[in-house]
């Protein structure tokens, strides 16, 4: 293509054929140049990224107990439709997507943002739910043991559209544990305090996850909530996960109300991206 272009500049030019031979020389060697600094670029570039076996929060209830680690990006999106038929009220999270980044081996940075669909009736709204940032520190690491611990805080900042927006400061927080009962079979649980929309929950959650083998896997979970007025709810749910490779996975969950009439369903996957320790 470049030495189309200097033909047609030559015969357009009145360059004679010293001068042009002599241009197109020295702009082949810029061309070759640039390509060479763009190719050291790439490489450079993924050197410093890798990948390594992914730990999600998602598609249970109950938040892991492992953060993704000092520089790390972990990506975990999905869609969710719920419905509860006592009110005829239905819900979609379309996408609903956590971003989580290493800001130590211990402590990660957390944003989560979801588009969201409701119905009641014959009246819908749809927008942007209110935006949560927070944190998660990890409290005990699983090296050489059995059983990791962690504290997840998120704050819900009112900036969601009119009609989904609480319009007020709200927090989620989560103590997560987690223990390793064998190669193939865990145990994590969540015990948590909310405040949302002027109202207080105690909640928890109790996944019990085993592997099928090294690809596949399978969780367990009831969860649910106290709130301050002695209403109890209390609800099921289970999925699989599928390890596409060691940073990508993919997952599938369904759940149900024990005390109400809700209903989910819910599809979605999850990508890290590591950094390379070595290129440091």
């Amino acid at each position: 293509m470049i030495q189309k272009v200097l033909e047609i500049l030559y015969t357009q030019s009145k360059f004679n054929d010293r001068g042009f031979r002599y241009f197109v020389s020295k702009t082949t060697f810029v061309t070759k140049l640039i390509m060479k600094l763009l190719y050291t670029l790439i490489i450079t570039f993924f050197s410093v990224i890798s990948y390594s076996q992914i730990v999600t929060d998602r598609p249970d209830q109950t938040e892991s107990s492992s953060t993704v680690g000092l520089g790390n990006l972990q990506i975990e999106s999905g869609i969710l439709v719920q419905y509860e038929d006592v009110n005829q009220f239905r819900q979609i999270l379309a996408p609903t997507s956590l971003f989580r980044y290493g800001l130590t081996e211990g402590v990660e940075l957390r944003l989560l943002s979801q588009l969201e669909s409701n119905r009641f009736g014959d009246f819908s709204i749809d927008g942007i739910s209110d935006l949560q940032i927070g944190t998660k520190i990890q409290i005990l690491k699983g090296e050489g043991r059995n059983t990791e611990i962690a504290f997840i805080s998120h704050i819900i900042i009112p900036s969601g559209t009119a009609g989904l927006s609480t319009d007020e400061l709200g927090t989620i927080n989560k103590l997560s544990i987690a223990h390793s009962l064998g190669d193939r079979i865990s145990l994590g649980y969540n015990i948590g305090y909310d405040h949302i929309d002027s109202g207080n929950a105690i909640t928890y959650s109790i996944a019990f996850g085993f592997g099928i083998n090294d690809k596949f896997g399978m969780y367990a979970e009831p969860f649910g909530s106290w709130e301050e007025d002695d209403d109890f709810d209390h609800n099921f749910d289970a999925g699989i996960t599928y390890l596409v490779n060691d940073n990508c996975q993919l997952d599938f969950s369904f759940g149900t109300g024990i005390t109400n009439n809700m209903n989910y369903i819910s599809v979605g996957g999850s990508w890290l991206i590591q950094r390379n320790s070595d290129s440091e």
